[in-house]
């Protein structure tokens, strides 16, 4: 009977266990689950906080969103890429950076976790979360359609009609700066500054840095007379670090300077007049594309815990509702039907110079090495504008350090 009862009790404390762990997971999966983002700080990180909560209420989750630099996001989540499951689901991605994030397999094949192209966003911005670019599978969406533009003074130059080729810029800024404003604003600092403020005139002028089947041919006389070219214009001006740069020409201290939409439009509000980069040197020459296209992606990390929850959330986040509502929280969108909406374009007009922009936008090239190109090209440009050595010499210096890192 004493046996009985003891087996009786043991079995009843068993059950009493079980019942509790069952009611703690049961609790825990109720309260649903954590999607971390790296998002780029300022008004990107802004954005996915004021838009977030309707995703977390119809899915019973939590978004957590880590704002980060630039730099930052590039470096932690190649770092999380060993980890099982990985820190970040959702990585926000500047676009040139997807070749070397598919190397070293940091996102998620998003075609084959079932997701299909959206016609609705602006196709050379879909192109950018292609790999291989610009037809293979979708790996990240566009979330923030930013593209290199023109912004100018107008109380300082007055007659837009003189931006329309380099050559009338110069002049322009020339004129500017006799009269002790400084003319052309830079982003002289060493990387990727001032390699995305040289590209675009290096483009204008006929250059590049490689050729369609990827040899360097940056030595070529199209670069030397567009670096000469640059200098002379940074001689009317001078280098300012990014917010000293939309200050300058914010405030009537510069004329003019090439830059992003993100810096000088909050909201409804320019902090400058906005014009397209000009495609060509002088009024003779053919027009080029030149206008670097620069959007910030999102993409599901390959180490994600919860893989089709954050697909999930990039769709959502990029949706057509979801950009209407970001862009009163400083969201630039990538959808055309955002872009073609009547009530927005009423609201926000520079989104049409921004539209046009991206439609006539270049992309930077495509390889695993462009952060490093960027270190290397961008340090010779700096030695070059601070006078330490040569147009020629800095030409024959970078084409020699892009070439030995090769492409891939």
């Amino acid at each position: 009977m004493k046996k009985s009862v003891g087996i009786l009790l043991a079995i009843c404390i068993i059950a009493l266990t079980c019942s509790c762990g069952s009611s703690t997971r049961q609790k825990s999966d109720s309260s649903g689950v954590t999607l971390t983002i790296a998002a780029r700080d300022g008004s990107h990180t802004d954005v996915i906080n004021a838009v977030k909560k309707t995703f977390e209420e119809e899915n019973n989750c939590t978004v957590h969103v880590i704002s980060l630099s630039a730099d930052d996001i590039h470096k932690t989540v190649i770092e999380d890429v060993s980890n099982s499951p990985g820190r970040y689901d959702l990585i926000m991605i500047d676009d040139p950076l997807m070749p070397e994030y598919i190397e070293k397999r940091v996102l998620l094949n998003l075609t084959k976790l079932g997701y299909s192209d959206d016609d609705d966003f602006v196709e050379k911005s879909r192109l950018l979360g292609k790999d291989p670019y610009p037809l293979g599978a979708t790996y990240s969406l566009p979330f923030s359609g930013n593209v290199q533009l023109l912004f100018y003074n107008d109380d300082l130059l007055k007659d837009p009609s003189a931006l329309a080729d380099w050559e009338d810029i110069l002049k322009a800024c020339e004129e500017i700066h006799k009269s002790g404003k400084n003319g052309y604003a830079i982003r002289g600092q060493a990387g990727n500054p001032i390699v995305s403020d040289f590209l675009p005139i290096l483009w204008a002028f006929g250059g590049d840095l490689f050729d369609e089947n990827n040899n360097v041919i940056l030595d070529s006389k199209e670069s030397r007379e567009a670096l000469e070219f640059y200098c002379k214009l940074y001689s009317t001006g001078g280098s300012y670090e990014k917010d000293d740069l939309v200050n300058a020409v914010s405030s009537g201290e510069a004329a003019v300077a090439l830059g992003w939409p993100s810096w000088f439009t909050q909201g409804t509000e320019q902090k400058a007049s906005i014009e397209q980069i000009p495609g060509k040197e002088d009024d003779d020459a053919n027009t080029l594309a030149t206008g670097e296209i620069g959007n910030w992606l999102l993409g599901v990390t390959s180490n994600s815990a919860n893989p089709e929850l954050s697909l999930k959330l990039a769709i959502y986040l990029t949706s057509r509702d979801v950009q209407i509502e970001s862009v009163n929280h400083g969201g630039i969108p990538t959808r055309k039907s955002v872009f073609k909406d009547k009530d927005i374009l009423s609201k926000y007009p520079y989104f049409d110079q921004i539209y046009s922009g991206t439609n006539n936008s270049r992309v930077r090239p495509r390889t695993t090495k462009w952060s490093r190109i960027e270190e290397v090209f961008g340090a010779e440009l700096f030695k070059c504008i601070k006078g330490e050595q040569s147009v020629d010499e800095t030409i024959e210096k970078s084409h020699k350090a892009i070439e030995e890192l090769g492409m891939e």
